[in-house]
C-alpha cells in the first residue's frame, strides 16, 4: 500500500470575518505531498502552487510565515480544480512494478475504494481539502474515509498526556536535519514523512482514524470498526444531544472482546458540553471506558452526530475517572448551592422592597 503524506498552505480573508466567504473560510494556495511505499521509503513528490480566487491578498499572519508572496501565486499558481485533480490523479498512480488497484484485503484503503492512504500532521488538512473541493463542486472523496494522523500517533508515543506538538518541535526532538525551510507544503509533507521514517512509531496499520468532515446521515451509514484495541462507532444524525442519548446504541457499553453488554460501573457523566464518559464492566474481560463525543452537524444549531469509542482500562485509569466524576459532582453541588442562595437573597430583597 502507498502512503500519501500531504500538507497544505491556505490563506484567509485579510479583513477578518467581514470579508470571509461562508462556504470557504480557508482557501488553499499550495499542495505538497510525498508518496511512500509500505516500507516508508519516499518514491515520489508532488508540489503545486494555486492561484487564489477569493482572497487574492495574503493575510498578514500568513504572509509572514510563507516563503512566497501574492505575485508568485499569481504568476506560478494554477486554478484549484486543476491542481486538485492533478494531485488526486498522482495519488492513485501506482509505484512502478505495483498493480494499479488494491489487492490486499488488509489494506486500510481498500475499503475506501482507494489504493493509498492519506497521512497528515493533524486532521485539518484533509478537512480543508474537502471544503475547497466542495466549493468548486468537485467529486467527493470516498465515504467513510480513513487516514493516519501522524501528529497524534507521534503524541501517543512521545507525550505523557497525549498532547500534540508542532511539526518543528517533533523534528527537533528526533534530532533530524533541517535541510528544508518549514511552512512550504512540500517541505512540511517531507518532514512528516521523516517522522514516520525515524520516529520509531511501530506498526501504524491499525492506528488510522476516520475523517469526520462527512458523517453518517442515517442508520445504514453508521460506522462500526474495531482497530488499535478500540471499538469505534459513528452514528448520525440526531436532532439534538438529548435525542442521541435516547438511542441505546449510544448509551450501551459493550465489551470490545466478547461483544456482550456490560454492567454499569460509572454512569455516564458530562465532562464538558461535547463529551460524556461512562464505565461498564464485563465480568469476563474487565472494565471498559466509553467516550461519547457530540459533534455539530451542519443542518442546524442543535443537530449532532456522535463519535463513540470503547476500550479496556486499567484499575488506575478507572480510579482517575471515578475521582474526576466525584470532583465534577462536588463542583455542581457548589454551583447549585450558590444559585439557590442568590435566588433566596433576591427573593428576600424583593419582599423587603414590597414591605416598604
Amino acid at each position: 500500500m502507498n502512503y500519501i503524506v500531504f500538507d497544505l498552505e491556505w490563506n484567509q480573508s485579510p479583513s477578518g470575518h467581514a470579508g470571509e466567504h461562508p462556504r470557504m473560510p480557508f482557501e488553499i494556495i499550495e499542495i505538497g505531498a510525498v508518496k511512500l511505499n509500505d516500507n516508508f521509503e519516499i518514491v515520489d513528490e508532488f508540489s503545486q502552487l494555486i492561484k487564489p480566487k477569493l482572497y487574492t491578498k495574503l493575510h498578514k499572519y500568513i504572509k509572514d510565515i510563507l516563503n512566497y508572496d501574492e505575485e508568485t501565486l499569481k504568476n506560478e499558481g494554477v486554478p484549484f480544480k486543476d491542481a486538485c485533480s492533478r494531485f488526486l490523479e498522482w495519488c492513485a498512480q501506482p509505484i512502478d512494478g505495483e498493480e494499479s488497484s488494491a489487492q490486499d484485503d488488509s489494506n486500510i484503503a481498500s475499503a475506501d475504494g482507494l489504493n493509498y492512504a492519506f497521512c497528515t500532521w493533524g486532521p485539518s488538512d484533509l478537512a480543508y481539502l474537502q471544503t475547497n473541493m466542495d466549493f468548486y463542486y468537485m467529486k467527493k472523496l470516498p465515504f467513510p474515509l480513513k487516514f493516519y494522523d501522524i501528529q497524534q500517533i507521534y503524541a501517543d508515543k512521545y507525550s505523557k498526556d497525549n498532547s500534540v506538538s508542532k511539526l518543528e518541535k517533533a523534528i527537533d526532538k528526533l534530532k533530524l536535519e533541517h535541510d528544508r525551510p518549514f511552512h512550504a507544503a512540500i517541505n512540511d509533507a517531507y518532514y512528516t514523512a521523516r517522522v514516520m521514517q525515524e520516529g520509531k512509531l511501530g506498526d501504524i496499520s491499525e492506528k488510522y482514524v476516520y475523517d469526520i468532515y462527512r458523517y453518517p446521515k442515517s442508520r445504514s451509514e453508521s460506522i462500526h470498526d474495531f482497530h488499535n484495541g478500540t471499538l469505534e462507532e459513528i452514528y448520525g444524525e440526531y436532532s439534538s444531544k438529548k435525542a442521541a442519548l435516547s438511542d441505546k446504541r449510544i448509551t450501551d457499553i459493550r465489551c470490545v472482546r466478547c461483544g456482550r453488554k456490560t454492567a454499569n460501573k460509572i454512569k455516564a457523566f458530562q465532562v464538558n458540553s461535547t463529551t460524556d464518559l461512562a464505565v461498564g464492566v464485563c465480568f469476563r474481560h474487565g472494565k471498559m471506558l466509553s467516550t461519547i463525543k457530540f459533534k455539530p452537524a451542519s443542518e442546524s444549531m442543535d443537530t449532532v452526530f456522535v463519535v463513540k469509542k470503547i476500550h479496556p482500562i486499567t484499575k488506575a485509569k478507572y480510579s482517575d475517572i471515578k475521582k474526576r466524576k466525584d470532583i465534577l459532582a462536588e463542583k455542581k453541588k457548589e454551583r447549585d448551592r450558590k444559585y439557590i442562595e442568590r435566588k433566596n437573597s433576591d427573593k428576600r430583597m424583593g419582599n423587603n422592597t414590597k414591605n416598604k
